[in-house]
């Protein structure tokens, strides 16, 4: 599924997922073990920012900048008026460049809508945004392959490369893997914080 297809689809939900998720529980306590391993303060990314909400604040408690990255322009609008002090863009990772490196990355049940193709490069990138002593948290699924799923009356396209090549990617690009946990047993979900030597 290319990026402009999703971002469509996800328009239009943009509002009923930020009614919903705007306050919601869901991901702080796995979000809150990965900020703890973190120094305070620093630039924060979020891969998937949706319409920014419950991480958002987080991370503006413990006094990140914040830039969010998100392939629905509904989403991004939301965002930018929830958090005008910070900077929202309409754009893919996969193609989307930047000279800034980051303090704190998140990509929270966003990258498993990558082309399956993808999921290596995307995470090398990620690793790559990742400042010297930052920490990377972000949750994929547990199998390796794609597939297609309906939700909201519409389809939706998931990708995952699995456990053992995610921590591998990791390894490769010079992260240490500090928790993984398959945190919604028995479904597949599964989350991870690595983080990057002090250089």
């Amino acid at each position: 599924m290319n990026p402009t297809e999703l971002g469509t689809k996800y328009d239009k939900i943009a509002q009923w997922w930020h009614d919903r998720h705007h306050d919601s529980a869901y991901g702080i306590k796995q979000f809150q073990r990965a900020i703890g391993m973190a120094e305070k303060g620093g630039k924060a990314l979020d891969v998937g920012c949706g319409a920014g909400g419950r991480f958002i604040r987080i991370l503006e408690e413990h006094e990140f900048s914040v830039t969010g990255l998100d392939v629905s322009k509904e989403m991004v609008r939301l965002a930018r008026e929830n958090h005008p002090m910070h900077q929202f863009i309409h754009q893919d990772i996969c193609t989307w460049e930047t000279p800034e490196r980051f303090d704190f990355i998140v990509a929270w049940d966003s990258i498993f809508h990558l082309p399956l193709a993808m999921q290596k490069p995307v995470i090398a990138k990620l690793c790559d945004l990742l400042a010297s002593g930052g920490v990377l948290i972000y949750s994929f699924g547990d199998g390796e392959g794609d597939h297609t799923d309906t939700w909201h009356d519409d389809t939706f396209y998931y990708s995952s490369i699995g456990i053992e090549q995610n921590v591998q990617c990791l390894f490769e690009h010079g992260l240490a893997l500090r928790h993984l946990e398959l945190d919604q047993y028995p479904q597949t979900h599964v989350y991870l914080i690595a983080s990057k030597a002090v250089r």
